[in-house]
């Protein structure tokens, strides 16, 4: 039977994809909910149906207390199978009718819609450019990824579950009274009108303390997060204290937000109660002064009783599912400020696969400075012959870095072009153009999963075999056998940490080379491919890093020059401009920059400040 339900609706459904999602919050509810137009129909009409059966269970109780007031031979020879069926019916057609309404909300609904929505929410973000990621916190983008999904559903809840239940239930009420004596449906309605300017105050005030609160939140958890992840640096630098400031600061302002969030609730309980009071006191009171002066029967003020009590005890519940259902909005809201963030680095609408036959690139007319005047790349233009050797070097901020971005395509360019094989990236699908580039980083971050995985993920469909001979190449097949983590899993299953944090430096650099190795693509980029091993290591694959360059076209950064020396062509980058290129040899013959980054180097690294 659970199955049924939970089948209804399939979370992971096939959908069109936007660039631009909905950036207000209904259009954007509903463009989720799409897949359970049908389900949310059938539950809306099951919980109407429920309430009408509560309150037409508070008329019939009015009814029995007037059908006793006969001799009870005679009420239950007129009467008897009339109460034996309504007891069939309570026994059995009720709790089926009330399991049916329980089952589409729970079953159906609430487990498929939070997956829904986080399935397509992490979906859209991890589309998200590079840069837009390194704009914001990692833990904040995740708070929000992890927050909204359930509030969402929350929202969902409270529609089914208190909104249209209540709103049944009162518009019974009403026709209830009516049909007993019209005159009791008076204080009903300035009740009613008073219990809505209460809600209509709350919901007014809930809705935007919740989102305060929400992104108060968000933000503790970024700024945890961050320092979790750089506890090392936290360490090193016996910055405990100052971590501490920096998250209780975030912490009061969540303190603050949430108390102006509470003083709202509190405010609405002590009001609601002195309404409840008026509203039991005004109807039960007429009840009973209508009955005193005979113009309704006992079992009108036993109705009338039992109504208001249980609106009385509703009236709480609907006041808290209401201002639930708002703040749960307001977290949705606050969460839309990522999820429903725009796509601005996309594939052009008629893009093709990159078509890779030789590896040549061309840079023309390239000037990229990130939105900003200065720094960046300078009008770049630049022509790489398939199979070329190019080493890049130049100070810190010089333009290589960007140079490299620009080449993956993690920014569109501002002007130029970059061409590969005479195919503008640009208008090449973005998928296509990195699985023909391989790229080893200086910052050689590691997955938190296992050796296996990590080396794998250069290209998920090899063997075992190739994944070795890749880990062989790149000296780490030895360290990987020696590993263990602290549940037991060892060699290539072992854990490698966050970000490779269990690995030295070297040890990640090597995983992180294995990978490249494997994945074998005709481009490869090496940004200080060899700055984290020590000098004995980069000695020993230095034959496997010049393996992995032959019949590729290679980009290479470095600061260690004689990584580079045997390069075909040296290019010298200069606020982000091209300097000087030539060979080892050419470059020290012209006694410019190169020359004298050579002269200052020690060890073979790059002075920045060096002289001109």
């Amino acid at each position: 039977m659970f199955r049924y339900f939970e089948n209804l609706v399939d979370p992971y459904c096939d959908y069109p994809e936007v660039d631009r999602p909905p950036t207000r919050l209904w259009p954007f509810m509903m463009a989720y909910a799409q897949p359970f137009k049908r389900v949310f129909w059938w539950t809306g009409l099951l919980s109407i149906v429920v309430a009408a059966v509560e309150v037409w269970l508070i008329y019939y109780m009015g009814r029995i207390v007037d059908m006793l007031g006969g001799e009870p031979g005679q009420v239950l020879s007129e009467h008897g199978f009339e109460l034996a069926l309504v007891a069939v019916g309570i026994v059995f057609l009720r709790p089926i009718l009330h399991m049916f309404d329980v089952a589409m909300l729970n079953n159906a609904i609430l487990p498929n819609f939070g997956t829904l929505i986080r399935w397509r929410a992490h979906k859209h973000v991890l589309r998200q450019s590079v840069g837009w990621f390194e704009n914001d916190f990692a833990g904040r983008i995740a708070s929000r990824i992890v927050q909204t999904p359930p509030a969402a559903g929350e929202v969902v809840f409270q529609v089914f579950d208190a909104i249209s239940f209540s709103l049944a239930y009162m518009i019974g009420a009403a026709v209830l009274l009516m049909a007993a004596d019209s005159r009791l449906i008076i204080p009903l309605l300035i009740w009613f009108v008073l219990y809505g300017a209460l809600i209509r105050w709350t919901v007014t005030r809930v809705g935007p303390a919740s989102q305060a609160a929400s992104d108060a939140r968000s933000t503790v958890t970024g700024r945890v997060v961050d320092s979790y992840t750089n506890i090392h640096s936290v360490k090193m630098f016996a910055h405990h204290d100052h971590e501490l400031s920096y998250a209780k600061e975030a912490i009061e302002n969540t303190r603050r937000t949430f108390q102006v969030e509470m003083r709202i609730f509190t405010i609405m309980d002590m009001t609601l109660v002195a309404l409840n009071g008026l509203l039991i006191v005004g109807v039960v009171g007429w009840a009973i002064y209508l009955w005193a002066v005979g113009e309704s029967s006992v079992g009108v003020v036993a109705a009338a009783t039992a109504l208001t009590l249980r609106l009385n005890a509703m009236t709480g519940w609907i006041m808290w599912a209401l201002t639930s259902f708002f703040r749960e909005l307001g977290v949705v809201s606050e969460g839309m400020q990522t999820i429903a963030q725009p796509i601005d680095l996309v594939d052009a609408k008629d893009a093709r696969p990159l078509n890779l036959r030789q590896g040549k690139i061309e840079i023309r007319d390239l000037s990229h400075h990130y939105g900003r005047e200065t720094g960046g790349l300078d009008n770049i233009s630049l022509t790489i012959q398939p199979g070329e050797k190019v080493g890049l070097i130049g100070r810190s901020g010089a333009g290589k870095s960007t140079l490299v971005k620009l080449l993956l395509r993690f920014y569109d360019v501002e002007t130029g072009q970059i061409l590969i094989d005479g195919q503008n990236i640009a208008a090449v699908s973005q998928d296509s153009l990195r699985s023909n580039i391989g790229m080893v980083q200086q910052d050689s971050a590691l997955l938190h999963r296992s050796v296996r995985d990590n080396i794998l993920y250069g290209r998920p469909d090899a063997s075992e075999a190739d994944m070795i001979a890749a880990a062989k190449q790149a000296e780490a097949h030895d360290f990987i056998l020696d590993l263990a983590d602290m549940e037991g899993r060892t060699g290539y299953d072992a854990q490698v940490g966050e970000r490779g944090v269990k690995l030295s430096g070297g040890q990640r650099q090597r995983v992180t080379l294995a990978r490249v190795i494997l994945k074998n693509a005709p481009i490869l980029l090496l940004d200080e491919a060899t700055s984290a091993l020590d000098s004995e290591v980069e000695a020993a694959i230095q034959d496997t890093l010049y393996g992995m360059m032959q019949g590729k076209t290679v980009i290479a950064i470095a600061h260690r020059l004689s990584t580079i020396a045997q390069m075909d062509r040296i290019l010298v980058m200069d606020q982000g401009r091209i300097v000087e290129q030539g060979s080892h040899s050419e470059l020290l013959d012209l006694q410019g920059q190169y020359a004298g980054f050579w002269a200052h180097q020690s060890g073979g690294f790059l002075t920045t400040e060096a002289a001109e």
